[in-house]
C-alpha cells in the first residue's frame, strides 16, 4: 500500500517534505534566500522566488521597492503586468509606454506607463537589452498551433491563461488583463515593418524596476510568441524584490524625457493628494 493512501499517511509525507530545497518554489520568508544581491541585507528582501519554465508568480509591491529580474540559464522570458494595488482600473499601458516616449525599446530610465499618464515602474539597471514592447505573450490558439497544447496544466504552457490565473488571486478578471511587456527575449523591426527575433543576450542577465506606485506584480515565464525554435523552450527566472525608495527628481529617469519628466510629476501630484508621498 502507497504511503499515501491513509490520510495520516499523507499527511506524513507531507509534513516530511517541510525544509526540502525546491529550486522554483518561493523562499518565505524572502530573507532566508541564500544569496542576497551586494549590498542588500537579507532583512530587506520581500520577494524572493525562482519561477520555472512555463510558471507564473505575483506579488503586491510596495513604493520604492526594488524588483530585479534575471534570466538564469539563459532562456526565460519575463512576461510582465503591473497594476496600481490601491485602484487595479489603473493598469500598465504598453501602446503609451511606447508612444508617449517615441522609444519602442525597452531599456534603461524607460518609465513604465498607466492608462492614467502616470509612472507604474521604472527600468533603472539593465544588462540584457533583449526585451520586447509590441507583441505581448502568447496564446492558447498560438501554443497549440506551435506546439500542440496552450492550457495552463499542459506541457506547453501559453501567457495568456497563466496570467488570468495570476490575476485571479487578485480579484481581477480575464477582462483587465492589457497587453504585456516581455523582459529577455528580444524583438526588433525591420525596415519593412517585418518582426525579427533576436533571442536571448545569454544567461545571469538582469533587469532592474524600481516600483513607482504600490503595485500588484504579475509574471508568466513562458516562450515569446514570435520565437520560431520548434521546441517550446523556457528555462529558470529568478525573482527578487528588496526594500529602497523611489525615484526623486535628481534621479535620470525622471529627466530621461520630457515626457517621462511630466509622467514623473503627475505620479507624484497623485501620490501626494493620497499621502502616499
Amino acid at each position: 500500500m502507497s504511503t499515501t493512501a491513509t490520510t495520516y499517511g499523507a499527511r506524513d509525507h507531507a509534513r516530511a517534505q517541510a525544509g526540502t530545497v525546491v529550486d522554483t518554489m518561493p523562499s518565505i520568508p524572502a530573507s532566508t534566500w541564500s544569496s542576497p544581491p551586494p549590498g542588500v541585507a537579507p532583512e530587506a528582501l520581500t520577494w524572493a522566488e525562482t519561477i520555472a519554465g512555463g510558471g507564473y508568480t505575483h506579488k503586491v509591491l510596495a513604493r520604492g521597492t526594488r524588483l530585479r529580474l534575471t534570466d538564469v540559464e539563459g532562456d526565460a522570458c519575463a512576461h510582465l503586468l503591473l497594476f496600481n494595488a490601491d485602484q487595479p482600473w489603473e493598469r500598465l499601458n504598453v501602446a503609451d509606454t511606447v508612444k508617449v516616449q517615441w522609444n519602442a525599446y525597452l531599456g534603461g530610465s524607460v518609465a513604465l506607463l498607466s492608462d492614467q499618464a502616470r509612472v507604474l515602474a521604472t527600468i533603472v539597471e539593465d544588462s540584457s537589452g533583449r526585451h520586447d514592447a509590441l507583441c505581448g505573450t502568447s496564446t492558447v490558439d498560438g501554443n497549440t498551433e506551435h506546439y500542440g497544447d496552450g492550457a495552463p496544466q499542459g506541457l506547453s504552457p501559453a501567457g495568456i491563461p497563466l496570467f488570468t490565473l495570476a490575476a485571479a488571486k487578485n480579484g481581477l478578471g480575464p477582462r483587465d488583463l492589457p497587453p504585456s511587456l516581455s523582459f529577455f527575449q528580444g524583438v526588433r523591426v525591420g525596415a519593412a515593418g517585418e518582426l525579427e527575433f533576436t533571442g536571448s543576450a545569454g544567461a545571469g542577465k538582469s533587469v532592474d524596476l524600481r516600483i513607482e506606485i504600490p503595485s500588484i506584480v504579475l509574471l508568466a515565464n513562458v516562450p515569446h510568441p514570435v520565437d520560431p525554435r520548434p521546441g517550446y523552450t523556457a528555462t529558470r527566472l529568478e525573482v527578487l524584490a528588496w526594500r529602497n525608495h523611489p525615484s526623486t527628481p535628481d534621479r535620470p529617469e525622471w529627466t530621461h524625457t520630457p515626457e517621462a519628466r511630466r509622467a514623473f510629476e503627475n505620479t507624484a501630484d497623485y501620490l501626494t493628494a493620497r499621502g502616499i508621498a
